[in-house]
């Protein structure tokens, strides 16, 4: 024997939303028109619906079954251009469960659309029509605001561009002056340069000319005292020549006395002679004693020219010597002084090398230093924590060292706890084995 029961509720819910919106925009000289959006959509929601039937014996059964369905959302383009209609999803769920009882029943339940289909294409057909005939009217309305937003931008337009001509030659004559007082700087600045690189070369040539002079006058000081030594030469030869000059002088003054005393000693003889008979030639006598006297003369005469010449060969080999010795000088000194400023020029360079190297120096140790710090800094850190992780492991020893105290002294009481109930097992098995006895 069979026994039917059906139990249902069934709850139906319809929403209808709508969005449009409209995008304006302004008159272009393409005469593009603004595009209006316009969407409507629609849900349904199909509650879910239980149906019980009553079985038999002492079993039940239930079925339970859920569904939802979403109506389809339409959206409409602006000038008729298309329309697209998109369906939702038909989602179906359902679950059933089948438990064992005393009382017999039957149990199912299952959703209740296929009925009410027609019924809802029907509504949102005309729903549809409703919207084309909304998109419609929007398009019109559109239109009418695409009319007055040009009439609009047509009239709020910009104004007349103004004249601004009259300012371009003000304009052109600034830039002009702008374009000739900066070439003007330019110059001044090209100019500045070129005085400051001229007076850098100036110093350069004063300062080259200034080492010239000096040297040029420490060679003149020095000819200067070469001419003395030649002068002193000079006068001391002179005076020699002066001296042969009067010892000359002396020498002819004693030869004419000595042929005015022949001369009268001739007389003498010849006053003489005429008393008396004639005797020795004094013509040959005299002719004798001046041809000796000239003999000697000219013997005096050429050893003074040849002391003479002898001197001023000796002399001018002296100033050839000193000439020669002056020339060695200054080429010598002019090498000394070219080596010198080399060598001042090197020392420049090798000072400022070592400037560069000290301020590199001082600025490497101030770095390293810094970073000297920070190491230490950080080293104390570590320090610090080392000794922090030394009293902790000092600590966490002690600790460990009395948790194995504790534990030694729980395995003592736990040995002694077996040994007890270990003897008390034992008693209990005596005693029991006494009582079965």
């Amino acid at each position: 024997m069979y026994a039917f029961g059906v139990g249902g509720h069934k709850r139906r819910q319809v929403r209808a939303s709508r969005h449009s919106s409209c995008g304006r925009t302004a008159a272009t000289p393409t005469g593009a028109a603004s595009s209006c959006f316009a969407m409507t959509s629609y849900s349904y929601r199909q509650s879910s619906s239980t149906s019980s039937f009553g079985g038999m014996g002492g079993g039940s059964m239930r079925f339970g079954a859920g569904g939802a369905f979403r109506a389809p959302s339409i959206h409409g383009g602006s000038g008729g251009r298309g329309v697209s209609v998109s369906s939702a999803r038909f989602v179906s769920s359902s679950s059933g469960g089948y438990g064992g009882g005393y009382g017999g029943a039957l149990a199912t339940s299952d959703g209740l659309l296929a009925g009410n289909e027609k019924l809802t294409m029907q509504n949102l057909n005309d729903r549809l029509a409703s919207y084309l005939e909304k998109v419609r009217a929007l398009e019109e309305a559109n239109g009418d605001l695409e009319v007055k937003i040009r009439d609009w931008y047509q009239k709020q337009g910009p104004g007349p561009a103004r004249d601004y001509s009259h300012y371009f030659k003000t304009i052109e004559d600034l830039r002009d002056q702008i374009l000739g007082a900066t070439i003007e700087n330019s110059k001044i600045v090209l100019q500045i340069d070129n005085a400051r690189l001229a007076a850098d070369d100036f110093r350069t040539k004063f300062e080259t000319e200034q080492a010239l002079r000096m040297s040029v006058e420490a060679d003149i000081n020095g000819l200067r005292r070469v001419l003395d030594e030649l002068t002193l030469a000079r006068t001391d030869l002179e005076m020699q020549i002066e001296g042969l000059k009067e010892e000359l002088a002396y020498l002819k003054k004693n030869h004419e006395e000595e042929m005015s005393v022949l001369k009268g000693q001739v007389g003498g003889q010849v006053s003489v002679e005429v008393d008396s008979a004639p005797g020795i030639d004094l013509a040959k006598i005299l002719s004798d004693m001046r041809s000796q006297y000239e003999v000697i003369a000219e013997k005096n005469r050429k050893d003074a020219e040849a002391w003479f010449i002898s001197q001023t060969e000796e002399l001018n080999r002296e100033v050839a010597g000193h000439t020669e010795q002056l020339q060695i000088s200054k080429t010598e000194v002019t090498d000394l002084r070219r080596t010198l400023q080399g060598l001042e020029i090197e020392l420049q360079s090798q000072l400022s090398m070592k400037a560069a190297l000290e301020g590199t120096l001082a600025e490497t140790e101030a770095r390293f230093g810094a970073q000297l710090a920070q190491i230490q800094a950080l080293i104390s850190g570590i320090e610090a924590q080392l000794s922090d992780v030394r009293a902790d492991t000092e600590r966490q020893n002690q600790e460990y060292q009395h948790l194995m105290d504790i534990k030694t002294r729980l395995e003592q009481e736990i040995a002694t706890y077996r040994n007890l109930l270990e003897g008390q097992d034992a008693y209990f098995n005596d005693l029991s084995l006494a009582k079965a006895l």
